[in-house]
């Protein structure tokens, strides 16, 4: 039995391409793709701008009920074909920032704003033909999705790809703080109370530690072609 409209989950720790792999796949099909971690940065950048204590779950709860958060797909070429705005503001390069990874799991963490924000995140995925990965997507986020994924990769090759990634952008960082960043976000993330990272017993594993972007996308639409010929 064919199916179409899929509705799929990527969820793994940070730098193991789940951005990278679930924008091209998102193009491939002609998907629409949310990262609801930029989600959680652009929230990060906007408490951060308004010198909000980061512990202060009131005062960013009434922050994020007034804010817009949109995702837009564009023309443009594919470092920008995916672009999240706050406000009408184009926060997709500030949220990339350090100082934002450094932060960004003090929000994440925060049980009253993800649950503000599942329903944000479910309404996107309402329609199908979607791609959504964060940390929570299968686990919590989208139980019901067709195809669940969780990439991973070892935590050394993790560190070089995001340490790489920075000063490909002109960030001014050791190889260190990064490892200290990765290191301290794992932790956060899997122990957090609310929605921690975990992989669920119906989610694939793909593990792109030594395999290059090109190899883990062509295992991926393997994965989707199949399911959407037989159902599973």
């Amino acid at each position: 039995m064919k199916k179409d409209n899929l509705i799929i989950a990527i969820d793994g720790p940070s730098a193991v391409g789940k951005s990278t792999l679930g924008k091209l796949i998102a193009k491939e099909l002609g998907y629409l793709y949310i990262d609801t971690g930029a989600i959680y940065r652009a929230i990060t950048w906007k408490v951060l701008k308004n010198n909000i204590n980061l512990n202060n779950e009131k005062l960013i709860l009434n922050l994020v009920s007034k804010i817009n958060i949109s995702i837009k797909n564009t023309d443009k070429n594919f470092e920008e074909c995916f672009r999240i705005f706050i406000d009408g503001e184009d926060v997709t390069e500030e949220i990339r920032d350090p100082k934002i990874d450094q932060n960004v799991s003090q929000i994440a963490k925060l049980p009253k704003i993800r649950q503000q924000l599942i329903d944000l995140q479910r309404n996107l995925a309402k329609k199908g033909n979607i791609i959504m990965e964060g940390r929570d997507i299968g686990s919590t986020i989208l139980p019901y999705a067709d195809i669940k994924l969780f990439f991973t990769a070892s935590q050394e090759e993790r560190i070089r790809r995001r340490y790489q990634e920075l000063k490909n952008k002109g960030y001014e960082i050791s190889y260190k703080e990064v490892k200290e960043q990765i290191i301290q976000r794992d932790f956060i993330d899997s122990n957090r109370e609310c929605a921690p990272l975990t992989k669920t017993k119906d989610a694939i594993v793909i593990d792109s530690t030594k395999k290059n972007i090109e190899e883990v996308k062509n295992d991926i639409l393997k994965i989707i072609r199949k399911y959407k010929e037989v159902g599973k």
